[in-house]
């Protein structure tokens, strides 16, 4: 089965799918200097793009990891996660608690999602 690497580079793929089976990592990307729910918010905002280029959308999410930097957070970060996410379409979750590579940052997500059909 063929491995689809969308817009690769030396260290990473935007989005990997093997399968039929979407993995790709986000993080705040337009402002680091948000808080919580304003990186939540970008992070989400990046991952509607990124399901859109693989023929999916966030109904079709299977799994995210979230990593926070301080589960002080924890709570806007679930405000902003339950208003985003379709009544009965909540993936799986684990949240872990790190230090992440830039110190701006609160939060980094790994999703995996189901793919569209040209990915199957």
């Amino acid at each position: 089965m063929k491995i689809h690497r969308i817009n690769p580079c030396k260290r990473w793929s935007d989005v990997t799918i093997f399968n039929g089976i979407a993995s790709f990592v986000e993080v705040a990307e337009s402002d680091t200097s948000a808080g919580m729910k304003g990186q939540v918010q970008q992070i989400f905002d990046q991952a509607e793009l990124q399901l859109e280029s693989i023929d999916s959308d966030k109904s079709r999410i299977l799994s995210v990891t979230v990593y926070v930097t301080d589960f002080a957070n924890f709570d806007e970060l679930n405000e902003v996660w339950d208003s985003w996410f379709p009544e009965g379409c909540a993936p799986s979750r684990a949240c872990v608690k790190v230090e992440l590579a830039d110190p701006d940052l609160l939060v980094e997500m790994s999703f995996t999602a189901a793919a569209g059909e040209k990915y199957q």
